[in-house]
């Protein structure tokens, strides 16, 4: 099978495209990535050897219709978009490039897909599409849609185009949206990795409010093993929640995760919590996500492997193991690596 993986510089992306090639012998990676702020090559380095030729860069848009148009003409099987701005803060200060990249970029890749024949294409989403939940409940795949943020409303965007290129066109689709994820590789603007490196560097913890919103957190390990049996037995035309079954307010969730820092460096619990910092909360803060997964356990047979605790001691662990990737990324230097490993390609 050949793939075609859109964002595989990112988080969640590197992680999958290190799976499917362990996973798979014989499986062909292209992975197109634009390489904005959050894609970071040094998250794949050194695959295109270890692969043995099975794994392969190219930088570009997914906006770029010549280019996928291209891309989608080596026999590609399936494209997997994963390519999309990401975080509610940045598209609350700026919405425009959410919807060219997340909406348009997405449109653009669909067509290319209808054009070529492409097997199948499947759609990265996400659980804030549904918006906010009460104190009680979960969100099934017949939720409806109600994004709060312009990052989730051009999310949303998506998936209904998605949708409609399917009963339009027939296009083969496939949709998955998962709650909110964690572990290696992660960027450190995000909350797992934000807490732990600022800790690390004796920086003030910041807490959106009263650190009293409540989200779902998966390891990304169960995600990318979740998006693998889908594309592989998911029903065509459906789309699939995943979850971790492990809902935290984020002030539980920090303390958690600062209790497993100071274990891992040797410390007295608590040493770490005076750094933590209540901030103005963000704009429209949704309160509360839970995501039902019942679909997906009863027709597919997948379940989260990773309890927190679990989770929590192996990304607290690999950031220890990884502070210069983190650093670089925290200096801007990650940005280099591109130039001293693709520069006159």
């Amino acid at each position: 099978m050949k793939l075609l993986i859109t964002g595989g510089c990112g988080f969640i992306g590197a992680n999958f495209i290190r799976y499917l090639l362990n996973k798979y012998a014989d499986y062909q990676i292209v992975n197109l990535d634009k390489l904005t702020y959050a894609g970071n090559l040094e998250n794949l380095a050194g695959l295109e050897e270890e692969s043995g030729g099975r794994y392969t860069f190219v930088r570009g848009d997914i906006r770029d219709a010549t280019l996928i148009a291209e891309l989608l003409g080596r026999e590609i099987d399936v494209v997997v978009n994963f390519a999309a701005e990401s975080h509610v803060d940045r598209s609350i200060e700026d919405a425009s490039v959410f919807v060219r990249t997340n909406v348009e970029g997405t449109q653009v890749l669909l067509e290319a897909a209808r054009k070529s024949g492409v097997g199948l294409y499947v759609q990265i989403s996400t659980d804030e599409v549904y918006g906010s939940l009460g104190p009680s409940g979960a969100f099934s795949e017949k939720t409806p849609l109600d994004p709060r943020s312009p990052y989730s409303a051009s999310k949303a965007a998506a998936d209904l185009l998605v949708q409609a290129y399917a009963h339009t066109y027939g296009l083969p689709i496939l949709i998955t949206r998962c709650s909110n994820n964690y572990g290696p590789f992660q960027f450190p603007e995000k909350l797992i990795p934000l807490m732990l490196t600022n800790a690390l560097e004796g920086l003030p913890l910041p807490v959106y409010g009263d650190g009293l919103n409540v989200r779902d957190w998966i390891y990304v390990g169960d995600h990318c093993r979740g998006v693998d049996l889908i594309i592989h037995h998911g029903k065509k035309g459906e789309v699939y929640n995943l979850g971790g079954a492990s809902e935290l307010t984020n002030l539980d969730l920090v303390g958690a995760l600062l209790r497993e820092l100071a274990i891992q460096k040797g410390h007295q619990p608590g040493y770490y919590d005076g750094l933590i910092k209540f901030v103005t909360d963000r704009l429209g803060h949704d309160r509360r996500y839970a995501m039902d997964f019942t679909k997906i356990q009863t027709e597919l047979g997948w379940t989260p492997g990773y309890t927190l605790a679990q989770g929590m001691k192996e990304t607290v662990a690999w950031y220890l193991q990884n502070e210069a990737w983190w650093r670089r990324i925290k200096t801007g230097e990650y940005l280099d690596y591109y130039q001293r490993m693709y520069a006159g390609r």
